[in-house]
């Protein structure tokens, strides 16, 4: 199958597409490399360096290929900046995705896997969040997938385009040569193995949130796990009953308990600190995976907070400082 992926060379993207490349498919991978990483490609796989609100390189790039798929991950994808800046997020996020489902419906290419958010929730007071919640997110990041989500099923209906989301909880982890490094680098599980790395405090925004510790909990799902989840919709999207699906492990680990993995798996006793609360971020965040695990028949490999951390640590090992300092 040739599929196109953007936002490939991103994290989670470059998990997809280094699935996709030892699944023997042709993939051609479009991304601006704003927060993408040249060194996270999986060898075989073409880059396209551009942005996909560029409507002319889009339609161009439909022009001269004959994709069979979309995986559309590319996306302004920090939950911070967007609240500083909400028009570059929907911008991005919802009128770029347009001009991307344009050129698909244009050239006939008439499967998408979307990259979607747990954002889309906002912060609900049920502990295991289902599908079929009311979606009430609390940021721009959140509100902008969900638009497209939605856009997306309207599509699909007046275009007869097959289609999946995927809202995932927090990526994590690490597999082969795909790492995290975002800059600026808002996730928790890089941020305590950097300061153990470096002997520097890290900061835990917020413990006075009504959980047990006071930290935010979150379900942290391995990224190689969902990547496996994108990959395995692409051939079952004429069969699935259901066009939106979790992905997470359904539970919750707090802040602290994250902070207490990453010391024990690197066996470094680094300095926490409190800060106060960041804007948009909920208590509690805990999937409901059964709809996945159902009809996609996805079995997270990653089962274990310890296990996802320890992978996150061999690579932050060795990639102290990041992709660019590391080739």
């Amino acid at each position: 199958m040739k599929v196109l992926v953007t936002g490939g060379a991103g994290y989670v993207g470059s998990a997809c597409v280094r699935r996709l490349v030892s699944e023997g498919h042709d993939v051609v991978v479009l991304d601006d490399l704003s927060q993408g990483k040249r060194a996270a490609l999986a060898k075989g796989a073409e880059l396209i360096v551009g942005d996909i609100r560029d409507e002319a390189l889009v339609e161009g790039l439909f022009a001269r290929r004959d994709f069979d798929a979309v995986m559309h991950l590319a996306a302004e994808s920090l939950v911070e900046p967007s609240m500083r800046d909400p028009g570059r997020c929907f911008r991005v996020n919802v009128g770029g995705g347009l001009s991307l489902l344009d050129a698909m419906v244009r050239h006939g290419v008439g499967r998408a896997v979307f990259s979607s958010t747990a954002s889309v929730y906002g912060a609900p007071e049920a502990t295991l969040i289902s599908e079929d919640m009311l979606e009430h997110p609390v940021n721009p990041y959140g509100e902008s997938k969900l638009q497209f989500e939605r856009i997306l099923a309207w599509y699909g209906r007046a275009h007869d385009l097959k289609h999946v989301s995927f809202r995932y909880f927090n990526a994590a982890g690490a597999i082969g040569e795909v790492g995290e490094d975002h800059a600026p680098e808002t996730h928790l599980i890089p941020n305590v193995l950097r300061a153990a790395l470096a002997g520097k405090p890290v900061t835990i925004f917020g413990d006075d949130y009504p959980t047990t510790d006071g930290t935010c909990i979150r379900d942290y799902v391995h990224v190689d796990d969902i990547a496996a989840a994108h990959v395995l919709a692409l051939d079952r999207l004429h069969d699935l009953p259901e066009s939106v699906f979790n992905l997470g492990l359904g539970r919750g680990y707090s802040n602290m308990e994250v902070v207490a993995a990453a010391k024990q798996v690197s066996g470094i006793d680094f300095f926490v600190q409190v800060g106060p609360r960041r804007a948009g971020d909920p208590a509690m965040l805990i999937a409901d995976p059964r709809r996945a695990r159902a009809a996609l028949g996805w079995t997270p490999r990653f089962t274990r907070l310890e296990d996802i951390v320890d992978t996150a640590w061999q690579w932050h090992k060795r990639h102290p400082h990041g992709y660019e300092a590391s080739h």
